[in-house]
């Protein structure tokens, strides 16, 4: 019984990342007038140029969807990366 509700409660946490990180992938999509493809690649470059892990960095971004306050690297790194997808950097 034990190892079922472990298990569980692993595929309730990817099920939950995956939704964070497929929110902020909406963000960038929107911000960015990328792909969802192109917003993955943005996704994953922040997070690893910037040593964030994925996850944190969605979270981030959604939380700057909300607030319009972005922490340094990642907002530094960010215009970086839509800039380098031909995008133009966020404004908020």
């Amino acid at each position: 019984m034990e190892v079922l509700q472990d298990e569980n409660a692993q595929l309730q946490h990817a099920v939950h990342s995956h939704a964070v990180i497929d929110q902020a992938i909406g963000v960038l999509l929107a911000v960015g007038r990328l792909t969802p493809d192109e917003g993955w690649n943005v996704l994953r470059e922040v997070s690893q140029r910037t040593n964030v892990k994925l996850h944190r960095v969605a979270e981030l971004i959604i939380d700057w969807a909300r607030t319009g306050k972005l922490c340094g690297d990642v907002r530094t790194e960010l215009d970086l990366q839509l800039a380098r997808h031909g995008r133009p950097p966020h404004t908020a």
